[in-house]
């Protein structure tokens, strides 16, 4: 990233790559489906890493796990680039009425690690502008987690979470 030929090479053939990633997520980036991240603006080691996991199984999902195991390192890396590079859109509000809960609790449980803005860094996502429903999908499936099975700290935070706490962060979040 820091050596902008390089960059803006990866950049240019991470456009030709997204052909594919593109039907779901967006040729900028930004899901047209609300079940489905948004990868613009994230970070492009955190794009790398979430392939990576897709790949060795870490993470699963039909089509982001088989994709993964076809992409070479240097496709992997490319596409990443360039949808850190897109800038990602904030959504409206499916709840309004939540927004300022969501805000609070965001500020209080999250915002150490994703940014006081949700902006992510590095290997931490940016969750700002997410779609709704892929926020509570997110933290459904870490609340649903085995701690001795699998291992993140997003298991912890996500545990104590009730119903009502998902609806809020996930009507705040999708609005940054």
């Amino acid at each position: 990233m820091a050596d902008d030929a390089r960059r803006d090479a990866a950049y240019a053939a991470g456009q030709e790559r997204i052909l594919f990633c593109g039907s779901c997520h967006g040729k900028d980036g930004n899901s047209k489906r609300d079940y489905i991240p948004n990868l613009a603006g994230q970070h492009p080691l955190y794009l790398f890493e979430q392939f990576e996991k897709f790949g060795n199984g870490q993470r699963e999902d039909y089509v982001m796990s088989n994709l993964a195991k076809v992409l070479t390192v240097e496709d992997r890396i490319n596409i990443a680039v360039y949808y850190s590079q897109q800038e990602a859109n904030p959504r409206t509000s499916p709840a309004p009425a939540l927004v300022d809960a969501g805000r609070a609790k965001f500020q209080a449980k999250c915002a150490a690690c994703h940014g006081q803005n949700a902006e992510g860094f590095r290997n931490m996502p940016r969750l700002a502008g997410q779609p709704a429903e892929y926020i509570k999908i997110a933290l459904k499936r870490f609340k649903d987690m085995d701690p001795a099975v699998q291992s993140s700290p997003m298991i912890g935070i996500a545990a104590p979470l009730t119903a009502g706490d998902i609806e809020e962060l996930a009507a705040f979040l999708t609005t940054l």
